[in-house]
């Protein structure tokens, strides 16, 4: 059976890119970012992977608690904190540290005297306003000092625009940050994949790449040397012709100008790829890009071939290895992030270590 639609994942790379960001940051632990399931990659299978990082970070504690039940033994940060007491009972059994950026989740860690220490990472907000704290930042701080339950605190930050080339603003937050603790001694970690290339003042004691280590620069602006990690292929399944003035697929959304051949592609929609995708999107066949026509439908998407030499069974890379996800994302005005996080369940997801 050929599978239709294959997420192929190179662990080698992963494990390059790791080695490439710590040297970019040779003075910075590396907090390894692994939510939403390692950005799609699938993290019980990466993890193996990832020995490079001093610790992973993800969102939630439901995934915290299925990367600790992996075996994983080193330390997990949940970025979003604890929710309630029983949340945070949770976090004690199961060695969690915790960001902490709310006044209740303070009071959450006075009251709990006995278990596990934690280790605590406190949040400034800088000016982003999503999370942290924006008064009184290190009376906060101090205040956690007295909780016997916390072991340790690192202080933190995060930045709004740092893959904007034109914007300025993460240096304004950077400067907020360093006013906020210039009278703490803490660990501080504030740079992430963005950051991570482009402010090295930020690098601080831990780094928190995301995007970065499974090859992909947060911008097209921002060069990284990183390989993909993940390549995404399909099969052609049909070759067409059409005809001048025939039009190819739902609503008639092109109209071929000129006689020529069209392949057919078995991804969709239904696949994780983008319906919105523009006309003129590319997809390799051979080594050479050929561009959508017609719109992406649930299980198939469409391309112009002309008169070139492709055939059916021709692999057909989606992104990857020679076709940047950046490329498909900013033709479906959207980001990598939310294609490598789209994927469904019918995608073959194949793992390569050049090491087995």
């Amino acid at each position: 059976m050929i599978p239709r639609v294959v997420a192929n994942i190179d662990l080698g790379a992963l494990r390059r890119n790791l080695d490439l960001i710590a040297s970019l940051a040779p003075n910075a632990q590396i907090l390894g970012v692994v939510k939403a399931d390692a950005y799609g990659h699938g993290i019980k299978q990466i993890v193996g992977s990832l020995a490079r990082c001093d610790a992973l970070a993800v969102a939630r504690i439901e995934e915290a608690i299925l990367l600790r039940d992996t075996g994983y033994a080193q330390p997990i940060v949940l970025l979003s904190g604890v929710l309630d007491l029983d949340e945070l009972i949770l976090a004690q059994t199961y060695q969690l540290d915790i960001v902490v950026h709310q006044a209740f989740q303070v009071q959450l860690l006075a009251g709990l005297s006995q278990g596990n220490t934690i280790r605590v990472w406190a949040k400034f907000d800088s000016g982003m306003h999503r999370l942290g704290f924006t008064t009184e930042f290190a009376a906060i701080v101090a205040e956690l000092e007295t909780f016997p339950i916390v072991s340790d605190v690192v202080t933190m930050t995060h930045f709004a625009n740092a893959d904007e080339l034109d914007n300025q603003f993460s240096l304004a937050q950077l400067n907020r940050f360093d006013q906020a603790t210039q009278n703490l001694n803490h660990p501080q970690s504030i740079a992430n994949s963005a950051a991570v290339l482009r402010y090295p003042q930020s690098h601080r004691d831990w780094i928190r790449p995301g995007l970065l280590m499974y090859g992909v620069s947060p911008a097209k602006e921002i060069p990284f040397d990183g390989e993909p990690v993940m390549t995404l292929t399909s099969v052609v399944i049909a070759i067409n012709k059409v005809a001048a003035g025939e039009s190819v697929g739902y609503g008639q959304a092109w109209t071929a100008d000129k006689d020529t051949r069209v392949a057919v592609i078995a991804i969709g929609y239904g696949d994780g790829y983008p319906r919105h995708a523009k006309q003129g999107t590319p997809i390799l066949i051979n080594g050479k890009r050929y561009p959508i026509v017609g719109r992406v439908s649930m299980d198939l998407t469409t391309i112009d071939i002309g008169n070139d030499e492709v055939k059916v069974g021709d692999e057909a890379e989606i992104w990857g290895k020679s076709l940047a996800v950046a490329d498909v994302a900013e033709n479906a005005e959207t980001i990598a992030y939310e294609l490598l996080l789209n994927l469904t369940s019918r995608v073959l997801i194949r793992y390569h270590d050049p090491a087995n």
